[in-house]
């Protein structure tokens, strides 16, 4: 994917990379946990995966770290998506193009569909972490195949 990059678009890549977790990372969603405020998978996920970040497939996918979404919720707290305000969800990534990726308590992830928080507007992509992480998975083998980034 990068060796044709720089050709492509005229600027060197960005950082693509899957970085492991280290003890910040781990302690953070161990946080996130005592706090009942992510589903488990999402725990799990942060035990071994720091976070992700692939800024050159499209506009850029985006796994937080779980530090970064500890931070975001204690500044800004949690994302409503019931539209009750009965089920609170983190923001836990983006797509690079204002869209921000939200973990319900449950598991199922939502894409927003502007880049606002205050009263948003969101899709479900994805039944839990699993089939959101094999979507991006399609995505990046879609985009070094042929360049389409995907849906997501």
């Amino acid at each position: 994917m990068t060796d044709e990059f720089e050709r492509r678009h005229g600027f060197p890549p960005g950082a693509n990379e899957v970085r492991l977790a280290d003890h910040a990372d781990r302690a953070a969603a161990r946080t996130l946990a005592q706090a009942g405020i992510v589903p488990a998978d999402l725990v799990t996920f942060y035990d071994t995966i720091g976070d992700v970040t692939w800024a050159d497939v499209g506009n850029g996918y985006f796994v937080d770290s779980a530090g970064d979404v500890l931070l975001r919720f204690k500044q800004y707290g949690s994302v409503d998506v019931s539209g009750d305000g009965k089920a609170d969800g983190l923001v836990i990534g983006s797509n690079g193009g204002g869209l921000a990726y939200v973990a319900s308590p449950g598991g199922v992830i939502y894409r927003t569909r502007t880049a606002s928080l205050d009263e948003p507007e969101l899709d479900r992509v994805a039944d839990d972490l699993r089939q959101f992480l094999e979507l991006l998975e399609r995505s990046l083998r879609r985009f070094v195949a042929n360049g389409e980034p995907g849906c997501l």
